[in-house]
This record gives C-alpha cells, structure tokens and sequence, in this order.
C-alpha cells in the first residue's frame, strides 16, 4: 500500500481539480452559480470526511483489515468524485 501521505496528496489532488471545474463551470455558464456551489460543498465535505478516515483506520493491528478499509475507502472516494462530475455534467445541459 502506499504511503498514507502520498493518500492524502491524491485526495487533496482529485478535490481540488473537481473544485476547478466548478469554478470554471460558474465562470462560463451565468444563472446556474448555486448549483455548482452546492457540488463545491459536496465535495469539501466528502474531502474531509474521507481525510477523516484515513487518519483514522479500523483495525490497526490486522494488516489485512487495514488494507481492506483503505480499499473500500478509495472506491468510496473516487465514486464520490464522479458523482461530483456527473453533477457537473447535469448542470452544463
């Protein structure tokens, strides 16, 4: 597995580039400022609570259970993100 550090780096990485978009998506598109706000506080929450957990895993002495919560954890993360995007998305038509 990799380092907790390099985790929190990805997650802090794929946050910010879906806060990006939505920052481009209020610049180019006029009238639709809250929706794409709402996706922006979507995802800082589900940026701090998947922060949250990596500081805090279950398991700590069971190798094999760490590894499948940060598992699980990831795949929970990243299907986040794309909901995000989708929502994106779903303002832009």
């Amino acid at each position: 597995m990799a380092s907790i550090r390099n985790l929190k780096k990805e997650i802090a990485f794929l946050s910010s580039q879906v806060i990006g978009d939505s920052i481009d998506f209020v610049q180019a598109f006029n009238g639709k400022e809250q929706a794409a706000m709402a996706v922006i506080d979507d995802v800082v929450a589900l940026h701090n609570n998947t922060v949250e957990k990596v500081n805090n895993p279950d398991g700590k002495d069971n190798p094999k259970i760490v590894k499948d919560y940060y598992r699980k954890l990831k795949k929970d993360y990243i299907s986040g993100i794309d909901e995000a995007y989708k929502k994106i998305e779903n303002l832009v038509e």
